[in-house]
């Protein structure tokens, strides 16, 4: 297998990282993130001119990449930078309209790829556990369309998304995966309450009760009651570009351990001499080789693979970056000594953000259990 990006690709990834570099420095980016807005609107409009959010949509949806490892590229990038913009709901709020979206519906992503509408998915709910089918919002059928009641949990921007893609029970019971339907919903509906709130690694995001929210007849998603297959659809994708981003933090938490290792001294030498911690540190090596397969593997799976054995990649990709992840956090840091826990040190926020996006769309432990169950299929 020929692991080289194409040509595209490599144009793409050194255009990114380099406005990355340039553009989202730590400093700015802690600014951005941390603050009342939780990213930059100017900056996002700057990623869709440079094709970011187009290079995750295939031509004739109007982007230009769609693959895998497009999507890959872009993510990896964003994650060196932790890049705070909302590219991964963009991702699979678009995949959404594309697998399932009306004419009308799928029109909306020449201004999701313009970067002139900020979307979100709102599907999580409190006590959900990851679970795709736990749904208990309703959606109940009028005259006119759909009335909405229910919670939707840590929702990314929340407040601000122009665009929500919610997910509603139109039947069954909370743990059935038949009956989920999806709903396109304005983000300033009538009903709608936010409780918007800063994330631990920066950014923000919001708990959102539909409170009789009224929406019309044609803002469903696709069939009634078969929405379960679209959601899993789309966590794919989420599942390659979380473990793409998370590829590209570990890549420069590694450089900033080794680059202090080379230049802290005790006792008159670097402290990178020393025999235990380079045992340690090559532990770390390998196992970022180890998710970079992983990853590898997974971006090729999204267009070659299909059911159980893209699922079972997916899930060894997210569940590979969540325990890898975790521990070039902890080792980077105590690598480091004190100094790793300070907020002036960029490593800081890069271990805080390979933690969390453990905690995105599956943890370790539910990748795993995913894993094993979808090997007992097949």
């Amino acid at each position: 297998m020929n692991f080289e990006h194409t040509e595209d690709r490599r144009m793409l990834a050194d255009t990114l990282n380099r406005f990355v570099s340039e553009q989202y420095g730590i400093e700015h980016r802690n600014q951005l993130a941390y603050g009342q807005e939780g990213h930059s609107p100017a900056l996002y409009a700057q990623f869709a001119e440079l094709g970011a959010i187009g290079a995750l949509f295939p031509e004739d949806a109007g982007g230009f990449g769609g693959a895998g490892f497009d999507i890959s590229v872009v993510f990896e990038a964003l994650g060196r930078g932790l890049v705070a913009e909302p590219l991964l709901d963009a991702l699979v709020v678009g995949q959404a309209l594309i697998a399932a979206g009306s004419e009308s519906q799928k029109a909306k992503l020449q201004d999701i790829i313009a970067g002139d509408l900020i979307c979100a998915l709102a599907h999580d709910e409190p006590g959900s556990h990851y679970e795709l089918h736990n749904v208990s919002t309703t959606a109940t059928q009028t005259a006119s369309g759909w009335v909405l009641n229910g919670t939707k949990g840590v929702v990314a921007l929340g407040e601000k998304a122009d665009l929500l893609l919610v997910s509603a029970r139109t039947g069954g019971s909370q743990l059935d995966a038949s009956g989920i339907s999806l709903f396109l919903v304005d983000g300033s509906a009538a009903g709608l309450s936010k409780r918007g709130y800063q994330r631990f690694e920066g950014g923000r995001a919001a708990d959102i009760t539909f409170n009789n929210v009224q929406v019309p007849a044609d803002s469903l998603v696709g069939a009634q009651g078969k929405g379960y297959a679209v959601l899993e659809h789309i966590s794919g994708y989420a599942l390659l570009a979380l473990a793409s981003e998370s590829l590209g933090a570990m890549d420069v938490a590694k450089q900033h351990t080794l680059e202090y290792l080379q230049t802290r001294k005790q006792f008159g030498v670097a402290i990178g001499t020393f025999q235990a911690l380079q045992h340690r540190m090559a532990d770390v090596l390998l196992e970022i080789e180890q998710a970079r397969s992983a990853v590898i593997n997974a971006a090729s799976a999204v267009d070659t693979a299909q059911g159980a054995a893209k699922e079972k990649v997916l899930s060894a990709a997210k569940y590979t970056v969540g325990y890898v992840g975790t521990k070039v956090a902890q080792e980077s840091i105590q690598l480091h000594g004190g100094i790793g826990m300070t907020w002036e040190l960029p490593l800081a926020h890069y271990a805080k953000r390979l933690v969390m996006i453990d905690h995105q769309f599956g943890d370790e432990d539910h990748h795993l259990a995913r894993f094993i169950a979808l090997g007992q299929q097949g």
